[in-house]
């Protein structure tokens, strides 16, 4: 049984999962766990601490093991994704990391010293893990529950939940930590530990909406007992499509560098207001609850724009934003200078996101059933691209001892996906379906 295109209950559910782990995004990724850790991570008040025997400064601590979780990720994927379409189980597989991603959010609350570091930086592994490998199932649900003229609003649609979603939690957690005696906390750290926990209650309990909806194995698929040698068949059989749909390789590799530039500045902006603006972590926290309201409006303006000039302009013309904010990031020395910078990003941040996943969408042969395997090179090409992209930054910034040289090496990786972006002829993308 296929699914409906279309069906409003269906695409509300699949974008209840967008509501869903987004909160990890915000609160671990981009807010509250980062300010935290560089509270914790320190060695009687200095930043250069040791891990398993090696002394690293903790921002690049932290940068080198978001691109380890990435790498994993890309090694295993391709081969989950197909058994997962080989045996019609990808919300088998994305309940996995659904469940691995949030187990791992609740273990943060153990990381209260130094001492714990270990499993600090295990369990913001381990959680980064979930969340990408969740991803690679639930994008591959798109091509499946809407059709072609629908894809961006979709898209759109449930990135612009997750912002939302995302909001909502924010908001809750720092009413905790800025009130942790009226909660019951002993101090603002034990409070800050438990909106950890909270995160991973969200994330697994609003997952059980498209979990109770998306249908397992939808097109009926049948299964023998070599699942492990089909599903390789399967990633052999997408890899030999690649090779004959050369627009969609080249989308890759378009995605591939200017997502190393965007998912830098989201995963590593608010260690940049830290150590270069010295912004205290009350005004780091609402300048990202700005960015996040801004990128819903951008993916829904964003979606407009494809609509009416094609996905490939809309990208184009975000790439070169994202140029010019990796550029300003160089130079800025202000508090004000910082906050606008933030809206701008906002603005780029959601629409940019939310075109590539359907501009992917559309470039994938339409007779195909392997989704999850075409998705797994995508979610291949984003990990990968966020591996060198957070190395690179925290690699440069150990080398020259400035992260503004980091942000400005960010703006070659988007330069050379706005080169790579020209080349594409599809009239899938290149004009307004």
């Amino acid at each position: 049984m296929t699914i409906p295109l279309n069906d409003p209950k269906t695409i509300r559910a699949w974008c209840m999962y967008d509501w869903a782990n987004s909160v990890y995004s915000l609160v671990i990724t981009a807010a509250i766990f980062p300010v935290y850790y560089k509270a914790v991570a320190v060695n009687e008040g200095d930043d250069t601490i040791t891990y398993f025997g090696m002394e690293l400064e903790n921002s690049v601590l932290y940068s080198y093991a978001l691109s380890f979780s990435f790498l994993v990720v890309a090694a295993m994927l391709p081969l989950l994704s197909g058994v997962a379409d080989y045996t019609g189980k990808k919300k088998l597989f994305m309940k996995v990391f659904v469940v691995m991603g949030s187990l791992s959010c609740m273990g943060l609350y153990f990381f209260d010293s130094l001492s714990t570091l270990e499993w600090g930086i295990f369990c913001s592994v381990m959680a980064s893990i979930g969340f990408s490998g969740s991803l690679v199932f639930y994008n591959a649900f798109l091509p499946e529950i809407a059709s072609e003229d629908r894809y961006d609003q979709v898209s759109a649609r449930g990135f612009s939940m997750g912002y939302y979603g995302s909001v909502i939690l924010m908001v809750l957690c720092m009413l905790i930590i800025m009130n942790y005696s009226s909660f019951g906390f002993t101090d603002e750290g034990a409070a800050t530990r438990f909106t950890f926990l909270l995160v991973g209650l969200w994330w697994i309990g609003f997952s059980m909406i498209p979990f109770s909806v998306l249908p397992e194995n939808p097109y009926n698929r049948k299964v023998s007992n070599q699942i492990w040698t089909k599903g390789y068949q399967e990633v052999l059989k997408v890899w030999r499509n690649l090779k004959q749909t050369p627009d969609l390789r080249t989308f890759l590799l378009s995605f591939f560098f200017y997502n190393m530039g965007v998912q830098t500045v989201m995963y590593l902006a608010t260690l940049f207001g830290t150590d270069v603006l010295h912004l205290d972590s009350t005004r780091l926290i609402a300048t990202i609850l700005l960015i996040q309201l801004v990128a819903s409006a951008g993916a829904w303006l964003f979606a407009r724009v494809s609509q009416r000039r094609g996905n490939k302009n809309a990208l184009s013309i975000m790439i070169l934003i994202w140029i010019s904010v990796c550029l300003v990031a160089y130079a800025i020395t202000t508090e004000i200078q910082f906050y606008l910078l933030a809206a701008i990003v906002g603005m780029v941040m959601g629409g940019i996101q939310s075109i590539s996943r359907s501009t992917y969408s559309k470039l994938i042969p339409e007779d195909t059933i392997d989704h999850a395997s075409y998705f797994s090179f995508f979610d291949v090409t984003y990990n990968l691209s966020i591996v060198l992209g957070t190395f690179s930054f925290g690699l440069i910034n150990q080398l020259t001892d400035s992260m503004r040289n980091s942000a400005l090496a960010l703006a070659v990786f988007f330069i050379i996906g706005l080169v790579m972006l020209s080349r594409i002829k599809s009239r899938d993308v290149a004009k307004p379906v």
